[in-house]
């Protein structure tokens, strides 16, 4: 039944994962592709923590930090690219 719901999930996650995706190709504005990214990245930890829950196994873990490492820098640096214009200010 556990094996079941993990599937489930895995499938739904999926479709998930395909709307992000056409939301980054065809979003109206640059903010709708930036939500839209993150939203992808924190789908994929999701995903690959419920693979890691099928497997029983730990050796994803590196991967899910990375991941959301470089979700979130990507965020703030996109976010301030779009406020600013720059990203790294030099005063």
């Amino acid at each position: 039944m556990f094996e079941t719901v993990l599937t489930i999930a895995l499938i739904m996650m999926s479709i998930s994962l395909l709307v992000c995706f056409i939301r980054i190709i065809i979003g109206p504005t640059t903010s709708d592709r930036i939500v839209a990214l993150d939203t992808f990245g924190i789908i994929l930890i999701g995903f690959i923590g419920v693979i890691m829950i099928i497997q029983n196994t730990l050796a994803y873990t590196e991967v899910i930090l990375v991941i959301s490492i470089l979700a979130f820098i990507g965020t703030v640096a996109m976010s301030k690219f779009i406020e600013r214009g720059v990203i790294i200010d030099r005063d």
